[in-house]
């Protein structure tokens, strides 16, 4: 039977509705680290462990994907927002630091259950225009990073830290309505009627690609965790009200969101290693801008700076996604553990280094570190659209 393949535009916006919902509660840790960091008494090392914790699930990732290519992924997205918003939404009224780890792991599973399937998703009712499905999916998150910041601060300026929690039943409508919305969407069918290789064999004959895709990540993350994670964190050591450093991480988030909606689209155009060659350049330069500068400079500098901070993530998506596999949940798995393992390690670095050299002096040094990604981009193919047997 052959099928009209077509850009599914309602389909595409579903699921970016989807993430823009779940990663609006995932973004509350950089706002509010400042008054963990004073209600606990932490480090800023420890502060940034919170972030890791988060991000262990992800290691499951790929065993999440190989369950995902065999059953109804669906349910996973539609849950994935409840899970987060119940865990995000306590984190003020977390009695000790113990349990802040534990909430986090929780909010860390809800992520795993959301971003592995998700963009298998988009890929299928995105057809041939991948990199623009991808633009809409990940425009959905950076929204969200910039509504996540306004709608946490707001929540403690309205109900104090603790009250947070009165957030968590708009995450629970949100699952139901996305019931609803998604329970039609179906990608298993589809997938499943193609033959190829097994998982194992696909993943080795893809480890040089992932080496490319992982060196990119790990020398950029250090920079990207220095202007998300702990943004606000040096504004306020810099003299910045917690209010003035939530408004410029959602500057940088908003700036981010138009990042993501054009490189898809112009990496649909230009090519994946072109977009990524001059986002691997620019930022270390806007990083030293933003350090260099302050006062009202820094706002134009942040507009700049997110736009392509950001912009990587669409790119690298369809990237992953050209590939032409029936293991793609499974792929999709490896390389979001990829990105969350090796974001996790300079998560920790960052926050161990301001510690102990302060965090200026860290950032200067996560925008050199920056530049480490260029040779690996260098050493991504052109046309990435591999198949099994390759």
């Amino acid at each position: 039977m052959k099928i009209d393949q077509k850009f599914e535009f309602g389909n595409v916006l579903t699921v970016s509705f989807a993430h823009l919902v779940h990663d609006i509660y995932a973004s509350f840790l950089a706002p509010i680290l400042p008054l963990l960091i004073e209600k606990f008494g932490i480090t800023i090392f420890l502060a940034g462990l919170l972030d890791v914790i988060r991000k262990i699930p992800a290691l499951a990732n790929p065993f999440i994907g190989l369950i995902a290519d065999k059953i109804c992924v669906r349910y996973f997205i539609i849950l994935a927002p409840s899970v987060t918003a119940i865990s995000m939404g306590l984190l003020g009224a977390a009695p000790h630091y113990t349990i802040l780890m534990v909430l986090f792991f929780v909010a860390g599973i809800g992520s795993t259950l959301f971003h592995v399937p998700a963009p298998v998703m988009i890929k299928h009712v995105s057809y041939k225009q991948i990199g623009k499905g991808m633009s809409f999916y990940m425009l959905g998150g950076e929204l969200a990073r910039t509504l996540g910041p306004l709608t946490i601060l707001g929540a403690v300026s309205l109900w104090g830290l603790e009250g947070t929690y009165r957030l968590i039943p708009f995450g629970l409508v949100a699952s139901v309505i996305l019931y609803f919305r998604l329970h039609r969407i179906e990608i298993k069918k589809d997938f499943g009627k193609k033959k190829g290789i097994g998982a194992r064999k696909t993943f080795v004959g893809l480890i040089p690609f992932f080496i490319s895709i992982g060196g990119f990540v790990f020398f950029r993350a250090g920079m990207k965790s220095a202007l998300t994670i702990y943004l606000p964190t040096y504004l306020t050591s810099k003299g910045a009200t917690l209010w003035m450093a939530g408004a410029s991480l959602s500057v940088l988030q908003f700036a981010g969101a138009g990042g993501t909606f054009f490189a898809g689209i112009i990496s649909d155009k230009i090519g994946r290693k072109n977009s990524l060659l001059v986002i691997a350049i620019m930022n270390p330069i806007l990083m030293w801008l933003f350090v260099k500068f302050n006062g009202v400079l820094i706002v134009p500098i942040l507009i700049v700076t997110g736009f392509f901070l950001f912009a990587s993530g669409p790119v690298l998506l369809a990237l992953v996604h050209d590939l032409d596999t029936k293991h793609m949940s499974f792929i999709n798995g490896v390389y979001m553990t990829i990105s969350f393992g090796l974001s996790s390690i300079m998560v920790l670095l960052v926050g161990l280094a301001a510690d102990k050299i302060g965090l200026e002096l860290t950032y200067k040094i996560a925008a050199g570190g920056a530049l480490g990604s260029i040779p690996f981009v260098l050493s991504l193919k052109s046309d990435n659209k591999m198949k099994e047997n390759d």
